[in-house]
């Protein structure tokens, strides 16, 4: 078990969070929510011990190991997967590399016998000799083959590192287990990996994330940062976010009633006050006033953007025709004789674990990349607005938000550029913000400024989500949603692809594809989905979407 008494932490005269008791139980798994900026990852370095806190303790059960997902991707650059992931474990990993050490030994004494001989004891007792055989599943489960084993860790990608850091996290049955997004860079199956891998998990888990369908799946509690407090609620997402839209509600209507029996009590002194029979009545309920005080509503953290897209015109008949396009890229063939037809009012999830095939696809009917061969049309009344994955050439200037985003409307309409940007959560000084300096986030909801200007009927989204907090993406997702036009995307989060997208591409080896027309979850579980998916992967280690 690990639980904090009374700690308080500050950043100047900010208060972060104050006054926090809470227990985290074994066998229970804790989402821990709260706005951009609230304190979510600060509290689970608290709970690590990496960085200090002003007031209070944090206490862990004597003896029960800790493990936390890492995020220095460079940490273990000089170690193969397979060390990275064992050390995930340190005692283990220790005792393993002072044994084999001691057997390199070319004057091996009777008194390091001895000591290897103690060390192996320990080591079985740790269950040492399953430790690479545990690795090498977690590293399977989670989409790194077996000849990635025995590479270093600085000749893999980006996201194959994450994989590794997060095998190297679970690793060892620890009895408190840390997670910092741990969905991220990980495909759709990876994800339904881990979340079974967590279900069975019988210690206790702390996990941050912004994938709410995950929340929904693993967690038990959820501990809410907001309002300079953290709340603990039994239950998943769905059910704290129910719970806290009637506690809000609850407070707004208690409000209210003392608002208007003061205001009640105050007509009745007004009117009596100078009468004669009804003074004393008028002074008790005087008193009554001063002891009704009304304490002004908590100020949460959470703020929601504004998103609506709305196109000038219906899309028309002819939206998207794509013949035989095909594209290699660095000696490896991306897209093979691609065809698709867009109908209207298709909203198109494009899903596997080809993330080039999905961007370079999106970058060629954008413009932006010449395809080796075919050809696509858009019709003549379509108009895109494209959401690439890498948005830096967009903010590379010194112009302020309002002169940024005055590039992307027409001159010829009065639009009122800081009330737009007020609602999308840039306020006051904020909109003089040079973009060059934007956070991720920021830069997000100015790409999502602009498009919502466009007026276009048909959106193009790559990974719209990326650097998004929950609430944003909540919003984005009902926002598209109830657009009424077509759309393209790709994304990460489970429920953002099954709520918007009625028609599923998914990009398989070789050049193959499928595509269905149906939601995500029954892609997922369709027979002939499954048969077409068997027959295409069956060269390939594993399944991913």
């Amino acid at each position: 078990m690990i639980s904090t008494g009374n700690v308080t932490l500050k950043f100047g005269e900010r208060v972060l969070f104050k006054d926090v008791n809470i227990k985290f139980i074994p066998g229970n798994c804790y989402g821990l929510i709260g706005a951009n900026g609230s304190g979510k990852s600060t509290f689970l370095k608290i709970l690590s011990g990496e960085i200090d806190y002003h007031t209070g303790e944090v206490s862990i059960t004597p003896g029960e190991r800790l493990a936390v997902l890492k995020q220095d991707h460079f940490e273990f650059d000089e170690f193969t997967v397979l060390q990275t992931v064992i050390m995930g474990h340190k005692k283990l990993y220790d005792i393993m590399t002072e044994k084999d050490a001691l057997y390199l030994k070319e004057d091996f004494s009777e008194e390091d016998g001895l000591k290897a001989a103690m060390l192996e004891n320990e080591f079985g007792e740790m269950n040492g000799w399953e430790a690479e055989s545990e690795a090498a599943t977690l590293l399977s489960g989670l989409g790194i083959p077996d000849e990635f084993n025995e590479k270093k860790m600085k000749e893999l990608e980006g996201g194959e590192k994450v994989r590794v850091l997060l095998a190297q996290a679970l690793f060892g049955n620890p009895d408190i287990l840390l997670l910092d997004e741990p969905t991220n860079h990980l495909d759709l199956e990876s994800i339904n990996w881990l979340e079974e891998f967590l279900l069975k998990f019988q210690n206790t888990v702390i996990v941050v994330s912004h994938d709410r369908h995950f929340l929904n799946k693993v967690c038990t509690h959820i501990a809410d940062i907001d309002y300079g407090k953290v709340s603990l609620y039994v239950g998943n997402y769905d059910f704290w976010y129910m719970a806290s839209q009637l506690s809000a509600r609850q407070r707004k209507d208690e409000k209210k009633r003392r608002e208007d029996k003061i205001s009640e009590l105050k007509e009745f002194i007004q009117r009596f006050s100078s009468n004669a029979s009804k003074a004393r009545q008028a002074t008790s309920r005087k008193k009554l006033v001063e002891k009704l005080t009304i304490d002004d509503m908590p100020v949460t953290s959470r703020k929601f953007p504004y998103v609506n897209f709305k196109p000038d015109r219906e899309c028309g008949k002819n939206i998207l025709k794509i013949t035989g396009l095909s594209k290699t890229i660095d000696g490896v063939q991306v897209l093979k004789d691609f065809d698709l037809e867009v109908r209207g009012h298709d909203k198109i999830a494009f899903v596997g674990p080809d993330h080039l095939a999905k961007t370079t696809l999106f970058e060629i009917i954008n413009g932006n990349l010449e395809p080796d061969s075919g050809s696509f049309e858009w019709g003549i009344t379509i108009k895109t607005s494209y959401f690439p994955k890498d948005n830096s050439s967009f903010f590379d200037s010194d112009l302020n938000l309002v002169d940024w985003l005055r590039q992307f409307t027409n001159p010829d309409e009065e639009t009122d550029l800081r009330g737009f940007l007020g609602r999308m959560l840039f306020s006051g000084d904020e909109t003089q913000k040079k973009v060059r300096v934007l956070s991720g986030g920021e830069k997000v909801r100015c790409m999502l400024s602009r498009m919502m200007l466009s007026g276009a009927n048909v959106l193009i989204f790559d990974e719209p989500t990326n650097h998004l907090d929950l609430e944003s993406i909540s919003v984005l997702n009902t926002g598209l949603i109830d657009f009424t036009e077509t759309m393209l995307f790709t994304s990460h989060d489970h429920q953002f692809v099954d709520t918007i997208a009625n028609r599923i591409i998914e990009f398989c080896p070789e050049g193959k594809y499928i595509d269905k027309m149906m939601k995500f979850d029954d892609y997922l579980v369709s027979e002939d989905v499954k048969a077409l998916r068997d027959s295409f992967y069956h060269s390939h280690n594993r399944l991913s979407i």
